[in-house]
């Protein structure tokens, strides 16, 4: 009902309207109201998603409003649960389905996706869906709720995001029995066919959007995580989220809690608990940073240990990856987490494995009696894979640790009257921004630097009061002119190190990247209507 009268009747939709005029404004409210009246987090979902089917411009309207408020609706911790129920809450489809069987026809299928002009592809394989493992053609509300968030926290329009589903089938049982599921039901195609297709979507993709296409990795399990990654990122413009998102968003974290323990990176000893995509992605931009500190490469590794499901990881352990070898040190195998702990005393934890209460109150307060400010981190997603609460943290170490979580935790109180607002290490404080500034100078390529770039940038903008309030991150209201920085730092960058296409190099970035954010604002729909002079209008006529 915000069509004016003019554009209703050119429109030919007067009369099918309700005879009444209102500001986007009314219906923010009409929405608001609704959303108000349902009565769990999943129908919260469904709503909003039938929102940006029904009225895009609104959708985002929505959640520019109070980011805050409906980011966890849309991506963690809610889309974990929308992406289980994904065969009962499907409506509509959003993004594009490619399965295994569509080898050697991949291009015709993008051709049948409407927009030409694509900056930035998310895609899946549904193979390790948040920690919740693999949920197979379900996995497609992870593409999509990413690709939401470029737009609301990036400003990137919609219509140049592109979520893909790469459908290899499920090793999920469950998922094979349940008559509501939307994918193939075999199991999953590995090996050659599974790496023949990867080629032919990347070589696809590229060639008909462009080799400066970001194409984001989404969720993709371990075993094939790193390897495409190192497969992708020097021939495409390509990153994992999961490994490097993650790690940004991390080491900004740790950055930030240095000013807090007055202290350099390296001077930190690190364990991470789990060792998988987000643990070696963090570890190597910790490494990157205390490099760049002056510490040789070889010390900075052995700061850095990590426990994995059989234990601590050692040298001469059998059956370790090659990314789990460089982290490996001489040190007697420990079986319990507890004892890792007691015996290397590390001045921070992270926690990467998705086992929930793996950080024990022994070992919170075994963290505070050999820190005076214990620096935990539990980062596992969704909530209920968390390692452990923030109150638990702020409880057991006396208002003492420096705390951060992947999904977000309410305010602590502690009884002294001290109110902590934990630090949401969300992916979402580094990926729009990244994506942004990515393809505004439209790179080919995105190094290791560009992110610790962006972890940087991202610490920077966390003040003093942030701090004293027990924030690792700015506030997520904030997370658009967050995300805006980040792009202009990338920018400022890609260009001092070459890696930057667009010519010529934009004078004024900041203003450059404001000019690409996407409008919430309606376009007019009025047809450009004038009239000529009445005697050059005048009906010529004759006698017949």
């Amino acid at each position: 009902m915000a069509f004016s009268l003019e554009e209703r009747l050119q429109l030919g939709t007067h009369g099918l309207l309700p005879p009444c005029f209102i500001s986007q404004d009314v219906q923010l409210l009409r929405v608001l109201k609704n959303y108000e009246m349902k009565k769990d987090d999943l129908d919260r979902y469904v709503f909003l998603m039938g929102l940006q089917d029904r009225n895009e411009k609104l959708f985002y309207r929505v959640l520019t409003s109070d980011i805050e408020r409906f980011m966890p609706i849309i991506y963690t911790p809610t889309v974990g649960l929308a992406c289980q129920q994904y065969g009962l809450i499907f409506t509509r489809p959003r993004g594009l389905f490619i399965t295994i069987h569509d080898r050697g026809h991949i291009s015709t299928l993008l051709q049948n996706w409407p927009e030409k002009d694509i900056r930035a592809v998310c895609v899946t394989d549904g193979e390790r869906i948040l920690g919740l493992g693999d949920l197979g053609c379900y996995g497609m509300g992870i593409p999509v709720g990413k690709l939401a968030l470029y737009t609301a926290c990036g400003g990137m329009p919609p219509q140049q995001c592109l979520p893909v589903m790469l459908d290899v089938g499920t090793d999920n049982e469950a998922l094979l029995k349940d008559p509501l599921y939307i994918g193939l039901r075999h199991k999953r195609v590995r090996g050659q066919a599974y790496d023949d297709l990867l080629d032919e979507f990347m070589k696809a993709v590229s060639d008909r959007y462009g080799m400066d296409c970001l194409i984001q990795f989404e969720d993709f399990a371990n075993v094939n995580a790193f390897r495409l990654l190192s497969k992708y990122r020097n021939k495409y413009c390509t990153f994992n989220d999961d490994i490097q998102g993650t790690a940004a968003v991390a080491v900004a974290g740790l950055l930030a809690a240095l000013r807090i323990t007055k202290s350099k990176m390296c001077d930190h000893t690190i364990l991470f608990q789990g060792a998988g995509e987000a643990a070696m992605g963090i570890a190597e931009l910790i490494t990157m940073a205390m490099e760049k500190e002056g510490l040789p490469k070889e010390e900075c590794l052995k700061k850095i240990w990590m426990v994995d499901s059989k234990g601590l990881i050692v040298k001469g352990r059998d059956h370790l990856t090659h990314e789990k070898e460089r982290f490996a040190h001489e040190h007697p195998h420990i079986k319990k987490l507890e004892d890792v702990i007691r015996e290397l005393k590390p001045t921070a934890i992270i926690g990467v494995a998705a086992v929930p209460g793996a950080f024990t109150e022994q070992i919170i307060r075994d963290m505070a009696s050999f820190n005076e400010h214990p620096i935990i981190f539990a980062l596992s997603n969704p909530t209920s894979k968390a390692e452990c609460t923030a109150e638990q943290c702020y409880t057991f170490t006396e208002g003492r640790g420096i705390f951060a979580s992947g999904s977000p935790f309410d305010p602590v109180t502690m009884p002294d009257g001290r109110t902590f607002f934990p630090g949401q290490g969300n992916n979402a404080y580094i990926f729009p921004g990244v994506g942004l500034g990515v393809t505004a100078c439209t790179m080919r390529h995105i190094s290791e630097e560009i992110f610790l770039t962006a972890a940087e940038a991202l610490a920077d903008l966390v003040t003093e009061k942030d701090l004293m309030e027990g924030r690792l991150y700015p506030p997520l209201s904030s997370i658009g002119d967050v995300s805006r920085k980040l792009a202009v730092r990338i920018m400022e960058y890609a260009y001092k190190h070459k890696m930057a296409t667009l010519r010529p190099e934009p004078s004024d970035k900041e203003a450059y990247v404001h000019s690409l954010t996407y409008s919430t604002n309606y376009d007019e729909f009025v047809v450009d209507s004038y009239r000529w002079p009445e005697d050059s209008m005048i009906v010529q006529s004759c006698k017949l």
